[in-house]
């Protein structure tokens, strides 16, 4: 399989510092180089609970999207996440596969590109700020475009300062 650019969404309220850092950490040891976006902290949405860190990471894989995904699994098992449970609901890692290059897929198992880049604000607003020229193939719009059309009435998303995250030889954006 050819390289791809890989764009996966992370997000924690549980523990949520030390998670997303941990997560990068991890997606770092697994695939190399990262691209990050600022991370976001929102309120909870469907459900009552503390508010979110959210980002996205992009980094360049051979690996299959259905490889990628088993990876991120055992990332957010390794951080305590255990799914199952209800779908809104606090969680210590969510990492969420969101693009895989320009692939589209649609299985049982897996969607690319992600269901939740045209259904959040926090999921739009970091992808957004990576991916901005790229055009999302359901829309025919750039994620640039989607997040300038959607963010009048987005909730609302705060810039977090993380430092951690900008390791020695990490790009950040």
């Amino acid at each position: 399989m050819s390289m791809a650019r890989v764009f996966v969404g992370i997000g924690s309220n549980i523990d949520k510092r030390a998670n997303v850092i941990g997560a990068v950490r991890a997606l770092r040891e697994r695939f190399g180089a990262l691209t990050l976006s600022p991370v976001y902290e929102s309120d909870a949405v469907g459900f009552e609970g503390d508010s979110f860190y959210n980002m996205v990471a992009a980094f360049e894989t051979d690996r299959s999207p259905e490889e990628v995904v088993g990876v991120l699994a055992e990332i957010e098992r390794a951080h305590g996440r255990v799914r199952g449970g209800e779908r809104f609901c606090s969680r210590t890692l969510d990492l969420d596969q969101l693009l895989h290059g320009e692939r589209l897929v649609d299985t049982e198992a897996l969607r690319l590109p992600h269901a939740d880049i045209t259904e959040h604000a926090y999921v739009l607003r970091p992808l957004a700020d990576l991916a901005g020229d790229w055009v999302h193939v359901g829309e025919g719009k750039t994620y640039a475009q989607m997040w300038a059309e959607c963010a009048p009435t987005a909730a609302p998303l705060a810039e977090v300062d993380l430092p951690e995250l900008s390791e020695p030889g990490a790009s950040g954006a």
